[in-house]
């Protein structure tokens, strides 16, 4: 259990060795400085810590082991998905059309159409992921995404308060010049 007094002289020992407290601030987990420990582990030892938190440390940094290329995974998956349901769609349309020229091929069935274009979605997103150029213009647009600054929220909730008390006071000014005109011409032309 540490006291005040230990707490106080910590960064004194750190500032002494130098090194020490350089490599705590670039390295979190290179010393046992109070600057290398999280707010949530003040007073415990790193050795005393359990598994599970290094489990959710490991955890913690899973979505971005993959960079910018998971974009690139989500944009073929989601393509197969939009090829699928559109061939879907036509398939069931191209059924239904057929069935009307010859009635004994009845109704579409689902249990045909989606397997069948679930299979062609896949193979198209297959085949372009094959595609150097494809993929290589995928990659590219994925990088510059990465790229792009996204608002934090509060910026997000500040600009969109100020649309709001914007589009608030346009409406109250139009509405008064609309009354107004109104107003000047039906004195003008006598209604």
């Amino acid at each position: 259990m540490t006291t005040e007094d230990d707490i106080k002289d910590e960064p004194k020992a750190a500032d002494e060795t130098g090194t020490e407290g350089q490599a705590s601030l670039a390295d979190p987990k290179a010393g046992s400085s109070s600057l290398a420990r999280r707010p949530d582990d003040a007073g415990s030892d790193p050795a005393d810590r359990s598994e599970g938190d290094d489990e959710e440390d490991e955890s913690a940094g899973a979505p971005t082991q993959l960079g910018s290329q998971r974009f690139v995974y989500a944009a073929y998956f989601a393509g197969g998905i939009a090829v699928a349901f559109l061939l879907s769609k036509a398939i069931t349309y191209g059924w239904t059309r057929l069935a009307m020229w010859k009635p004994q091929l009845g109704e579409p069935h689902d249990e045909v159409v989606m397997p069948a274009a679930a299979i062609a979605g896949t193979l198209v997103a297959y085949y372009y992921y094959r595609d150097a150029k494809t993929r290589t213009l995928a990659e590219e647009v994925a990088s510059e995404l990465g790229k792009v600054s996204w608002p934090s929220r509060d910026e997000v909730v500040n600009s969109t308060f100020v649309v709001i008390v914007t589009t608030f006071v346009a409406t109250i000014f139009f509405a008064l010049m609309d009354r107004f005109w109104g107003f000047v011409t039906n004195l003008v032309y006598g209604a």
